[in-house]
């Protein structure tokens, strides 16, 4: 590659990356409105995705859960995520038997799985980007279900509420 390509090829990268950041940054509108048929409070983050503070019991405690708003594709599939963490690492490795644990908890599970983001487990559920309110509304309540499940099991503590 001539020299004056090898320069040029990281300015080239660097001014792409800001454009791409701020598309990555704007929330679906088509999730939003069906979070609000669904009656759920919301936020959108910096990055785009809906938080929600989901209530789990009568006893105060919630679940933090992400609609995702990018949309991923595989063929002809295009597929949005639901996350729900429920365990953090204090070291960032996740110790052999809670890996154990949530490989296991993956191979009970109907809709879902657990995925390892950095230091956090996160239950993630994945339906079509096009879904309609009822199964976007399954899906979260099966992240929330599960996560919480997870988050009080892992702790070994049923009033955990971290997340």
């Amino acid at each position: 590659m001539p020299l004056r390509s090898r320069l040029l090829l990281p300015l080239l990268l660097a001014s792409l990356c800001p454009a791409a950041a701020a598309t990555a940054a704007r929330p679906d509108p088509h999730v939003g409105v069906l979070l609000e048929q669904l009656g759920y409070d919301y936020e959108v983050d910096e990055d785009g995705d809906y938080k929600l503070v989901v209530p789990v019991d009568g006893e105060g405690r919630t679940q933090l859960v992400y609609v995702r708003s990018p949309v991923e594709t595989f063929g002809h599939h295009r597929i949005r995520e639901i996350w729900s963490p429920a365990y953090a690492s204090p070291s960032g490795a996740f110790p052999g038997p809670v890996a154990n644990r949530l490989l296991e908890a993956s191979n009970e599970l109907k809709l879902g799985a657990w995925v390892k983001q950095g230091p956090h487990a996160v239950f993630v559920v994945k339906i079509d980007a096009r879904a309609a309110a009822a199964e976007l509304d399954e899906a979260i309540s099966a992240a929330v279900s599960s996560a919480d499940g997870m988050e009080q099991e892992l702790a070994g503590d049923p009033a955990s509420d971290e997340y």
